[in-house]
Protein backbone atom coordinates (compact mmCIF):
# COMPACT_ATOMS: atom_id res chain seq x y z
CA UNK A 1 0.00 0.00 0.00
CA UNK A 2 1.32 3.42 -0.97
CA UNK A 3 0.41 6.93 0.12
CA UNK A 4 -0.66 9.48 -2.47
CA UNK A 5 -1.87 13.07 -2.40
CA UNK A 6 -4.10 14.35 -5.18
CA UNK A 7 -4.43 18.13 -5.32
CA UNK A 8 -7.23 19.58 -7.42
CA UNK A 9 -10.44 17.60 -7.64
CA UNK A 10 -11.77 18.43 -11.06
CA UNK A 11 -12.79 15.51 -13.27
CA UNK A 12 -9.23 14.20 -13.72
CA UNK A 13 -8.24 14.59 -10.07
CA UNK A 14 -11.49 13.05 -8.86
CA UNK A 15 -11.15 9.92 -10.98
CA UNK A 16 -7.44 9.59 -10.21
CA UNK A 17 -7.97 9.83 -6.44
CA UNK A 18 -10.93 7.46 -6.29
CA UNK A 19 -9.25 4.89 -8.55
CA UNK A 20 -6.06 4.89 -6.48
CA UNK A 21 -8.17 4.42 -3.33
CA UNK A 22 -10.08 1.56 -4.96
CA UNK A 23 -6.70 -0.06 -5.68
CA UNK A 24 -6.06 -0.18 -1.93
CA UNK A 25 -3.79 2.84 -1.49
CA UNK A 26 -4.06 5.64 1.07
CA UNK A 27 -5.21 8.78 -0.70
CA UNK A 28 -5.29 12.35 0.59
CA UNK A 29 -7.56 14.41 -1.67
CA UNK A 30 -7.31 18.21 -1.50
CA UNK A 31 -9.21 21.07 -3.10
CA UNK A 32 -10.01 24.65 -2.18
CA UNK A 33 -13.66 24.10 -3.18
CA UNK A 34 -15.73 22.66 -0.28
CA UNK A 35 -18.27 21.11 -2.66
CA UNK A 36 -15.63 19.04 -4.43
CA UNK A 37 -14.19 17.86 -1.12
CA UNK A 38 -17.65 16.94 0.14
CA UNK A 39 -18.33 14.94 -3.02
CA UNK A 40 -15.21 12.78 -2.67
CA UNK A 41 -14.84 12.42 1.11
CA UNK A 42 -16.37 8.93 1.29
CA UNK A 43 -14.30 7.60 -1.61
CA UNK A 44 -10.77 8.38 -0.37
CA UNK A 45 -8.82 7.97 2.88
CA UNK A 46 -9.01 11.65 3.75
CA UNK A 47 -10.40 14.73 2.02
CA UNK A 48 -9.33 18.24 3.00
CA UNK A 49 -10.32 21.78 2.06
CA UNK A 50 -7.03 23.66 1.74
CA UNK A 51 -5.06 26.28 -0.17
CA UNK A 52 -1.99 24.33 -1.27
CA UNK A 53 -0.07 27.46 -2.27
CA UNK A 54 0.42 28.07 1.47
CA UNK A 55 3.56 26.30 2.69
CA UNK A 56 2.28 26.11 6.29
CA UNK A 57 -0.83 24.26 5.12
CA UNK A 58 1.17 21.73 3.11
CA UNK A 59 3.58 21.15 5.99
CA UNK A 60 0.72 20.54 8.43
CA UNK A 61 -0.79 17.87 6.18
CA UNK A 62 2.28 15.61 6.44
CA UNK A 63 3.35 15.47 2.82
CA UNK A 64 6.80 14.22 3.77
CA UNK A 65 5.30 10.73 4.13
CA UNK A 66 3.77 10.65 0.66
CA UNK A 67 5.10 8.36 -2.06
CA UNK A 68 3.87 10.81 -4.68
CA UNK A 69 1.88 14.02 -4.93
CA UNK A 70 -0.13 14.73 -8.07
CA UNK A 71 -1.00 18.35 -8.82
CA UNK A 72 -4.15 18.30 -10.94
CA UNK A 73 -4.82 22.06 -10.82
CA UNK A 74 -5.29 23.28 -14.35
CA UNK A 75 -7.55 26.33 -14.47
CA UNK A 76 -5.39 28.62 -12.29
CA UNK A 77 -1.82 28.36 -13.55
CA UNK A 78 -0.30 30.38 -10.71
CA UNK A 79 -1.83 28.01 -8.14
CA UNK A 80 -0.49 25.00 -10.06
CA UNK A 81 3.03 26.44 -10.22
CA UNK A 82 3.13 27.66 -6.61
CA UNK A 83 1.78 24.35 -5.30
CA UNK A 84 4.45 22.43 -7.20
CA UNK A 85 7.16 24.76 -5.88
CA UNK A 86 5.94 24.43 -2.28
CA UNK A 87 5.86 20.62 -2.50
CA UNK A 88 9.43 20.46 -3.78
CA UNK A 89 10.65 22.98 -1.20
CA UNK A 90 9.23 20.75 1.52
CA UNK A 91 11.09 17.74 0.17
CA UNK A 92 8.30 15.74 -1.46
CA UNK A 93 10.24 13.21 -3.50
CA UNK A 94 7.97 12.75 -6.50
CA UNK A 95 5.68 15.49 -7.76
CA UNK A 96 3.62 14.93 -10.90
CA UNK A 97 1.89 18.00 -12.31
CA UNK A 98 -0.84 18.56 -14.87
CA UNK A 99 0.11 21.03 -17.59
CA UNK A 100 -2.36 22.95 -19.73
CA UNK A 101 0.10 24.34 -22.27
CA UNK A 102 3.69 23.63 -23.34
CA UNK A 103 4.89 26.82 -21.61
CA UNK A 104 3.04 25.85 -18.44
CA UNK A 105 4.75 22.46 -18.58
CA UNK A 106 8.21 24.00 -18.97
CA UNK A 107 7.63 26.23 -15.94
CA UNK A 108 6.45 23.27 -13.86
CA UNK A 109 9.62 21.37 -14.70
CA UNK A 110 11.78 24.38 -13.83
CA UNK A 111 10.18 24.74 -10.38
CA UNK A 112 10.78 21.08 -9.62
CA UNK A 113 8.04 18.84 -11.03
CA UNK A 114 9.34 15.29 -11.44
CA UNK A 115 6.95 14.65 -14.32
CA UNK A 116 4.35 16.61 -16.21
CA UNK A 117 1.33 15.31 -18.08
CA UNK A 118 -1.18 16.70 -20.57
CA UNK A 119 -4.42 14.69 -20.09
CA UNK A 120 -6.40 16.24 -22.94
CA UNK A 121 -3.46 16.34 -25.34
CA UNK A 122 -2.42 12.75 -24.54
CA UNK A 123 -5.99 11.49 -24.99
CA UNK A 124 -6.38 13.38 -28.27
CA UNK A 125 -3.08 12.03 -29.65
CA UNK A 126 -3.98 8.50 -28.57
CA UNK A 127 -7.39 8.73 -30.27
CA UNK A 128 -5.86 10.18 -33.43
CA UNK A 129 -3.37 7.30 -33.59
CA UNK A 130 -6.16 4.72 -33.18
CA UNK A 131 -8.35 6.41 -35.78
CA UNK A 132 -5.42 6.63 -38.19
CA UNK A 133 -4.58 2.93 -37.91
CA UNK A 134 -7.26 0.45 -36.74
CA UNK A 135 -4.59 -2.06 -35.67
CA UNK A 136 -3.46 0.28 -32.88
CA UNK A 137 -5.35 -0.48 -29.67
CA UNK A 138 -3.61 2.00 -27.40
CA UNK A 139 -0.90 4.64 -27.61
CA UNK A 140 1.23 6.12 -24.83
CA UNK A 141 3.98 8.76 -25.17
CA UNK A 142 7.11 7.44 -23.40
CA UNK A 143 10.15 9.71 -23.64
CA UNK A 144 10.81 12.57 -26.04
CA UNK A 145 10.58 11.00 -29.49
CA UNK A 146 9.58 7.54 -28.21
CA UNK A 147 6.22 5.86 -27.55
CA UNK A 148 4.64 2.63 -26.40
CA UNK A 149 1.77 1.20 -28.43
CA UNK A 150 -0.54 -1.81 -28.26
CA UNK A 151 -0.86 -3.29 -31.73
CA UNK A 152 -3.06 -6.06 -33.09
CA UNK A 153 -0.94 -7.96 -35.66
CA UNK A 154 -2.04 -7.63 -39.27
CA UNK A 155 -2.05 -10.44 -41.84
CA UNK A 156 1.57 -9.58 -42.66
CA UNK A 157 2.63 -10.52 -39.13
CA UNK A 158 0.31 -13.39 -38.20
CA UNK A 159 1.90 -16.84 -38.34
CA UNK A 160 5.45 -15.49 -38.26
CA UNK A 161 7.95 -15.76 -35.42
CA UNK A 162 9.43 -12.68 -33.79
CA UNK A 163 12.85 -13.78 -35.00
CA UNK A 164 11.57 -13.95 -38.56
CA UNK A 165 9.99 -10.49 -38.31
CA UNK A 166 13.13 -8.99 -36.69
CA UNK A 167 11.31 -5.77 -35.77
CA UNK A 168 14.25 -4.37 -33.81
CA UNK A 169 16.55 -4.37 -36.86
CA UNK A 170 13.88 -3.66 -39.45
CA UNK A 171 12.11 -0.81 -37.67
CA UNK A 172 14.00 -0.11 -34.44
CA UNK A 173 10.98 -1.37 -32.49
CA UNK A 174 11.24 -3.63 -29.44
CA UNK A 175 8.56 -6.19 -28.49
CA UNK A 176 8.13 -5.55 -24.76
CA UNK A 177 5.33 -8.08 -24.20
CA UNK A 178 2.52 -9.95 -25.91
CA UNK A 179 -0.97 -10.34 -24.53
CA UNK A 180 -2.33 -13.76 -25.45
CA UNK A 181 -6.03 -12.99 -25.16
CA UNK A 182 -7.36 -16.55 -25.60
CA UNK A 183 -5.00 -18.00 -22.99
CA UNK A 184 -5.43 -14.87 -20.83
CA UNK A 185 -1.66 -14.68 -20.49
CA UNK A 186 0.85 -11.82 -20.58
CA UNK A 187 4.10 -13.00 -22.14
CA UNK A 188 6.79 -10.59 -20.94
CA UNK A 189 9.87 -10.15 -23.19
CA UNK A 190 8.92 -13.03 -25.52
CA UNK A 191 11.71 -14.97 -27.24
CA UNK A 192 12.34 -15.00 -30.97
CA UNK A 193 10.58 -18.38 -31.22
CA UNK A 194 7.18 -16.84 -30.36
CA UNK A 195 4.77 -17.12 -33.30
CA UNK A 196 2.12 -14.42 -33.58
CA UNK A 197 -1.57 -15.38 -33.61
CA UNK A 198 -4.49 -13.25 -34.78
CA UNK A 199 -5.77 -13.11 -31.18
CA UNK A 200 -2.50 -11.70 -29.79
CA UNK A 201 -1.85 -8.07 -28.86
CA UNK A 202 1.70 -6.78 -29.17
CA UNK A 203 3.09 -4.19 -26.77
CA UNK A 204 5.83 -2.32 -28.60
CA UNK A 205 8.39 0.32 -27.62
CA UNK A 206 10.25 2.35 -30.18
CA UNK A 207 11.05 5.71 -31.69
CA UNK A 208 8.09 7.53 -33.17
CA UNK A 209 9.77 7.33 -36.58
CA UNK A 210 10.25 3.57 -36.26
CA UNK A 211 6.69 2.97 -35.08
CA UNK A 212 5.35 5.08 -37.93
CA UNK A 213 7.39 3.03 -40.40
CA UNK A 214 5.99 -0.19 -38.92
CA UNK A 215 2.42 1.11 -39.06
CA UNK A 216 2.80 1.96 -42.75
CA UNK A 217 4.28 -1.48 -43.44
CA UNK A 218 1.41 -3.41 -41.87
CA UNK A 219 -1.27 -1.25 -43.50
CA UNK A 220 0.07 -1.59 -47.04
Amino acid sequence: MKQFAVIGLGNFGYYLATHLYAKGHEVLAIDIDPNRVQEIKDRVTRAVIADTTDQKVIKALGFEHMDSAVVCIGSILSASILTTLVLKDLGVNRVLAKAVTENHGRILLKVGASEIFFPEKDLAVSMAERLDNPNIIDYLPFLEGYSIIELAPSKKLIGKSLKELDLINSFGVQVVAIKETIADNLNMVPTGKFILKDSDIMILLGSNAGLEKLKKYISE
